[in-house]
């Protein structure tokens, strides 16, 4: 077998034992799951569900800033060269995954604040009299609501496919190679967005529509993980190398069981069955969701550092 040598901040790592990289796999885990409470939310608004008193779409933007914030934060962890991270923000490369994701995320936090101010929370003091007046102002303006659930939609949509698309840009990497995998986190942010927004809905029609929902977000999320495992296995020896890793190698049981079976397999079976009024709604489903979604970025991001064009890691 051969084996390859990692370093990571001057110490030896060995790649088969250890979980690492985990900043990013949060990161790109937060930053998923929240462009899929942008699109959802957006879409509720679009639809003009904020005149309902309970919906969440005026519930989930302030979640979405926190949990945003972060995984903005479990980046900045990761960087090499933390104080010089503004400097990203002083130019755009159209070539640059990174340019664009710096740029996209400038974009949520405004589309986000401008959902937050529909229904201005009530731990905000009725002394910032400007908030609540552009709260006024937006929900008298019918074209000026849907803009704005518009605005999340596109800008969700742009965030959680950049999720993939920062990992696709290595090239270095086989595993990561692939169109395919901006997509795959885009359907799984929907996915997990689904199910934490189906556990704290209090609008029970709202909470059983989007438990129908998550179950077609999570048959398109089959599919297109099927999709992504084909793709790699009919290109070139190193991607087939690279995928095994996830099929028959090191993360072969993390990936099956955990992501697949428990993350996937297992609430679309049980969601089917609440959907249907055979079984109660619960938040089991909702959850082994929501860890699958975090555990698929794991493996992808784990997995991927192993990949390599020229040595395999754990396949004979």
């Amino acid at each position: 077998m051969n084996e390859i040598t990692i370093t990571r901040n001057n110490h030896l790592i060995d790649p088969t034992l250890s979980i690492w990289g985990w900043e990013i796999s949060v990161y790109l885990f937060l930053g998923g799951l929240v462009a899929g409470m942008m699109i959802l939310s957006g879409y509720f608004l679009y639809r003009e569900r904020h005149k309902q008193f309970i919906t969440s779409c005026t519930v989930v933007p302030l979640i979405g800033i926190v949990l945003l914030s972060v995984g903005m934060f479990a980046l900045f962890l990761d960087l090499e060269h933390k104080l010089y991270t503004w400097r990203m923000y002083t130019t755009f490369q159209p070539t640059s995954p990174m340019s664009w994701g710096a740029w996209i995320l400038l974009l949520v936090y405004p589309a986000m604040f401008a959902m937050l101010l529909i229904k201005v929370p009530g731990f905000i003091p009725k002394k910032f009299t400007l908030l609540f007046k552009w709260s006024e102002y937006i929900n008298n303006n019918k074209r000026v609501l849907q803009s704005i659930g518009i605005a999340n939609m596109v800008v969700g949509s742009g965030l959680g496919i950049y999720t993939g698309v920062l990992l696709s840009s290595y090239g270095a990497r086989p595993l990561w190679n692939s169109s395919i995998l901006g997509i795959l986190f885009l359907v799984s942010g929907l996915s997990t967005a689904s199910a934490l927004v189906h556990m704290i809905a209090k609008d029970k029609e709202e909470s059983r529509l989007l438990a129908r929902a998550d179950n077609l977000f999570i048959l398109f999320e089959l599919l297109i993980l099927g999709l992504f495992i084909i793709n790699l296995l009919s290109s070139t020896q190193a991607h087939i190398n690279a995928v095994k890793i996830i099929l028959t190698g090191p993360y072969a049981a993390g990936f099956w069981v955990f992501v697949v079976g428990l993350g996937l397999v297992v609430p679309l079976l049980i969601q089917s069955l609440a959907v249907s009024h055979r079984i109660k709604h619960t938040a089991v489903a909702p959850i082994l969701v929501i860890v699958g979604g975090l555990l698929l970025r794991f493996v992808i991001v784990n997995a991927g550092l192993l990949s390599h064009w020229t040595k395999v890691i754990g396949l004979e």
